[in-house]
């Protein structure tokens, strides 16, 4: 009985681990990894700190989840927007449409990639974090590649071109986005350079 009176007030009824992992990563996403305390986490996730440790673990472990939980939704995204039976142009399009309108949807401004804004500075000095940056620019390059390959099986791309190439520029200009929005970046600025990547990218008049 004593643990089942303990265990209600550390975890309320409503706790929901996907809700509070959402809640988690917007602190994160707002403030960085080395700029989000406890306090903030368990505010803003409506749990106390041992119930944040007995779920999910320390801020570390806490945050690898949230980063897990961001780019599991992300590869879901992308997956659908670079389906193989869609023309390249169109399909790289949606990619970008839907990266942007992510990049921009900050209450106050825009915030960016999850990633990009609040791993790259821990990344120097914690090589577990460096770890996860690593893995999923590599992972992003590769699903680009292997989509830009596709298309110039297709037609959709220059003979000539390179992939594996196309698909890091893909990437680099993703990541281009995201610091343009943390810098204020207007939606049209942010268009103009997503054309700036389907033009480069795929063949003239491909659709």
């Amino acid at each position: 009985m004593v643990q089942t009176a303990e265990r209600a007030r550390g975890r309320p009824r409503a706790y929901d681990s996907e809700i509070a992992l959402t809640r988690a990563m917007d602190v994160f996403w707002a403030t960085g990894y080395a700029g989000t305390s406890l306090d903030d986490l368990s505010s803003a996730m409506g749990m106390n700190r041992p119930s944040i440790y007995a779920a999910f673990g320390d801020k570390e472990a806490l945050y690898r989840l949230a980063f897990d939980h961001y780019r599991a939704k992300a590869r879901a995204a992308i997956s659908k927007a670079l389906a193989e039976k869609r023309p390249l142009r169109r399909a790289l399009r949606d990619f970008y449409e839907g990266a942007i309108e992510i990049y921009l949807s900050g209450e106050s401004a825009g915030r960016g990639c999850f990633m990009i804004g609040t791993t790259l500075t821990e990344a120097v000095t914690n090589p577990e974090l460096r770890s996860m940056v690593a893995e999923s620019l590599q992972g992003l390059d590769r699903v680009l590649s292997a989509r830009i390959s596709l298309g110039q099986q297709r037609g959709e791309v220059h003979s000539e071109a390179n992939p594996a190439e196309l698909g890091q520029i893909a990437s680099g200009m993703l990541y281009l986005l995201a610091i343009q929005a943390r810098a204020g970046g207007s939606r049209k600025s942010l268009k103009a350079t997503m054309n700036a990547a389907l033009n480069t990218i795929c063949a003239p008049l491909s659709t």
